[in-house]
Formats: C-alpha cells, sequence, structure tokens
C-alpha cells in the first residue's frame, strides 16, 4: 500500500452512510426534472451506445430522485459513532411550533402540585340538594329552603341563635362578609352526632348543605383561631348552625332532651320518641358551674379519638339491630343482663327449632317420616269394654275387633314416664327427685305442703300404669311339645 494513499477502512470510516432511497411512483417520476443533455460521455464509450445509454439513465435518476428522510422515534441506547443524518430527528407531535425539536426530561410533568395535579385552589364542587324525588330544591341563606314548624321557630331565631337557655355542643362562628349568620365547621357537629368523617354527615342527611369557604374566609378564621395556620390549604367545609339544628334536633343541644329541644315535634312523636328523654346518653355533662368542653369535637384537640370507639360510622335508628355479628362491651354493671339475655335468646331458638320438627322429618335412608318422642306416646294399655256398655252390634263384634283409642297425659309435664319400666326409658332423673325427711323438713309449709301435694300426684299417676303383660292383655299361654300354643 503506498504511504501517501488512505487505506480503504480509512475511506469507509469517512464516507457517510447513506439513507436507503424510497421507492417512488409514477407521478412522482413523471414530476421530477430531465437530466441536463449538454453532460459529456468519455471517448472511451463512444464506441458503445448501449451501455453509453445505462450509464446516462442512471445518472438521470440519481439527480431527479430527492432525498427523502422518514421521521423515526428517540432510540434508547448510546448513540453509535457514524450517526444517520435523521437519528435525532423527532416525530412532529413532540416539537414546538418553530420547529426546534423539545428535549425530552426524565420523571413526572411539573404540574405544580402534589404528584403533578395542578397547583391552586381545591377542586371542591358543592353537591346539589335534591329531595326525595329527585327534585332540585332552592338554598337561601346558605340552607336549603324547607317548610317552617312554627314550635321549633320558638327555638331558634333566622341567624341559628338559639332560644330558651339551649347551647350547642360544638363551637359556632361568623364568616365576615355574610352578616351575623352562624356557622359550624362540618366535621365537628358530624363527629359529634356519630360519623367519623363529613362525607357521610352529607350523605345521609341530604338537606344540610355544605359550604366551601375561599381564601380570604379561610386567612379570617385562621385570624380568629378558629381553625389551624395548617389548614390554610385545605378545603374548609361549614354548614349553618340553624340547618344542623333543624336536621338533629336534642341531638347537638348540650343536655338536649327529645321533643323538648327538637325542632319538628310532630315528628318526633310520631318515630315514638319519649317526650324528656336524654337524646344522647353518651354525652358527658360538667357538673354546675363549670363551662361544657366543646372542643372535644375538634379535630386538632384530640377529637380523633371518635376512629377508635368502636362505633359505627352511621348511626342507626333506635329499635334496629346493626347488621352483622353484634358485639356488647361487657362490663361489672351490665354483665348479669347481658348474659340472661343471651340465655332468653338461646332458649328462643331452641323453642322455635323444636316448634319447627312438630310436623316431622323425613329420613331418606328409612323412607319414614320421624316425630319428636315427647310428642309420642310411651305407653299403650288394653281395656275390654262389656257389650252391655258398647254400642257397636254384636254381629260386628263377633268378627272383628273394636278398639276405642284414648289419650292421657300427666296433671304435671315433670312427672316423668309411668309404669315400673319408667326408669329404664327415662334418661336421668324419672320425675320428681326423691328427697331425705330432713331435707323436707327444712323447707316452709308452703313450699313442703306444695311437694308432697306434687309427689303425692305423681305416686298417683304412676300406679295408673303396670307392666306390659298386664296392660296390653297378654294372658300366659301354654305351650305343648311341638312348640306351639295348646
Amino acid at each position: 500500500m503506498a504511504r501517501g494513499r488512505p487505506s480503504r477502512a480509512a475511506a469507509r470510516r469517512s464516507t457517510p452512510a447513506r439513507s436507503a432511497t424510497p421507492q417512488l411512483d409514477d407521478e412522482d417520476m413523471m414530476d421530477a426534472p430531465a437530466s441536463r443533455a449538454e453532460t459529456p460521455a468519455h471517448d472511451e464509450d463512444a464506441d458503445s451506445p448501449a451501455q453509453e445509454s445505462e450509464e446516462e439513465k442512471a445518472l438521470s435518476e440519481r439527480s431527479a430522485t430527492p432525498v427523502v428522510v422518514l421521521p423515526r422515534k428517540k432510540r434508547l441506547g448510546r448513540p453509535p459513532k457514524n450517526r444517520p443524518p435523521d437519528w435525532n430527528v423527532i416525530e412532529p407531535d413532540n416539537a414546538s411550533e418553530g420547529g426546534t425539536p423539545v428535549k425530552r426530561k426524565r420523571g413526572r410533568p411539573a404540574g405544580g402540585g402534589f404528584r403533578g395535579r395542578p397547583k391552586g385552589g381545591p377542586s371542591h364542587t358543592t353537591r346539589v340538594p335534591i329531595d326525595k324525588e329527585g327534585n332540585m330544591m332552592d338554598v337561601i341563606n346558605d340552607e336549603v329552603d324547607l317548610p317552617e314548624d312554627p314550635e321549633g321557630e320558638k327555638k331558634v331565631d333566622k341567624m341559628g341563635n338559639l332560644q330558651g337557655g339551649r347551647d350547642y355542643r360544638v363551637r359556632v362562628f361568623k364568616i365576615t362578609g355574610r352578616g351575623d349568620r352562624l356557622y359550624m365547621l362540618s366535621t365537628e357537629p358530624a363527629r359529634c352526632c356519630g360519623f367519623r368523617d363529613s362525607y357521610l354527615f352529607f350523605t345521609k342527611h341530604m338537606q344540610l348543605y355544605k359550604i366551601i369557604i375561599d381564601d380570604s374566609e379561610k386567612r379570617d378564621l385562621i385570624d380568629r383561631e378558629i381553625i389551624p395556620h395548617s389548614y390554610k390549604g385545605r378545603a374548609i367545609g361549614v354548614v349553618t348552625a340553624r340547618s344542623v339544628f333543624r336536621e338533629f334536633g336534642a341531638r347537638i343541644i348540650i343536655g338536649g332532651k327529645r321533643i323538648i329541644d327538637d325542632y319538628y315535634e310532630t315528628a318526633a312523636r310520631e318515630r315514638g320518641d319519649i317526650e324528656g328523654e336524654i337524646a344522647d346518653p353518651n354525652d358527658k355533662l360538667p357538673p354546675p358551674g363549670e363551662p361544657y368542653n366543646k372542643n372535644q369535637y375538634v379535630a386538632w384537640h384530640g377529637a380523633s379519638s371518635v376512629y377508635h370507639t368502636g362505633v359505627p360510622s352511621v348511626p342507626t335508628a333506635n329499635g334496629k339491630p346493626a347488621p352483622g355479628k353484634r358485639k356488647v362491651n361487657i362490663t361489672s354493671a351490665n354483665w348479669q343482663f347481658e348474659h340472661a339475655r343471651s340465655a332468653s335468646r338461646f332458649n328462643s331458638s331452641l323453642s322455635a327449632l323444636r316448634r319447627a320438627n312438630l310436623d316431622g322429618i323425613y329420613d331418606p335412608h328409612t323412607n319414614l317420616m320421624c316425630y319428636p318422642k315427647v310428642t309420642q306416646p310411651t305407653h299403650a294399655r288394653w281395656e275390654e269394654v262389656p257389650p252391655e256398655e258398647s254400642d257397636v252390634p254384636p254381629l260386628v263384634r263377633r268378627h272383628y275387633l273394636v278398639v276405642d283409642t284414648y289419650m292421657k297425659k300427666p296433671p304435671y309435664s315433670g312427672l316423668g314416664l309411668p309404669g315400673p319400666d319408667g326408669d329404664f326409658l327415662d334418661v336421668g332423673v324419672n320425675g320428681l327427685p326423691n328427697l331425705e325427711e330432713e331435707d323436707i323438713q327444712t323447707m316452709n309449709p308452703e313450699q313442703r305442703e306444695a311437694f308432697l301435694q306434687a309427689k303425692h300426684d305423681e305416686v298417683e299417676w304412676k300406679s295408673q300404669w303396670h307392666s306390659e303383660a298386664v296392660d296390653g292383655a297378654r294372658p300366659k299361654l301354654k305351650i305343648g311339645f311341638t312348640g306351639v300354643p295348646v
């Protein structure tokens, strides 16, 4: 190899790689400009016209064909040393308006908020109240427009101030720009009435209207120390105190009594409420002279304990059992009552099962109907009726066996089975127990007389029955040497 001549490998490295020329349609070939006719030909090819025409045709095709670059997506991995011209071409949808490719960035897109959410105020929408028929209800003065009750209007005014010495169990306040109307933080009456959060509070009570205050109102509540400074980025919901009193009545009043402190007295009587009964027995009233603790339902004052009380999220109606397994906290004050109630409930279930078995149970193995033993007779006695005491004709008596069936029961249910084999058939104590004489003498006169009378009735009842040979009228047959009766 000559010293001043580059090698073939170096020539290959310095020559850029060409992209494949795409195939063009016939219409594109017709629109392409024609090649120049004055292209000179070599003298050595003058004697070969066929070869000249082929080279001119190939040259004209190369000069007329435009270089088309197909866009491709950005490839992964390290780029090669010899990059094709279309290596970093980005698709048009990722390019800017000016045609400059936009550089991709790693990570989530910057939305300004948490996890890429748009920065700004909360996107909470206030639910439109509807009635039971699905019709939209009007909202007047930040509360649902409902018909007024004459008796309830004497207990609260239009601004939510309670009358007659009543007071709310939660904090109430005014909001700047909304007049003298009293409001509550929606979480406080929700916890006071047994709800874990305000979502179920408004979902279960559709007549309450939730209000989301704006930033200026929120800043004013922070300055007045009604809500903490950490709540400046949260959505704060409030509700009018008057609407809460109309919905819950005595349950939102300190020491509230049913019907007396309810807004709708007629509806409370129709529900069966007892007038004067404490609406919330779990409410702890302070001693006389001390103020009521309204901060017990405030979240930042320890109201999170409502999540650990074991109380259901949605309070159930009075007299309606909670679904699922019933759990009762056993204490030293109610253990006897709960034990007696459980025993009574168990006895009731046993009685229901026994009552269902009275009609019999089909046994598929024997094809028989099985009935409880207590419903079947234990003894039978055959007695011959004299002809003069029977109205059956003699002709019938001569050819047929006439039987009269009588059912007889003991005077007491605990006298046991009669007959000499009663102790063998009955498992356990057969009738009344046999007490010693000294035990009978320790009884008072009334108990001794009742026991002796019951014992006498038992002996009289059992003495009416005898063995099977006597009651079944089975005579002793004489058996001959052949083994048959004679």
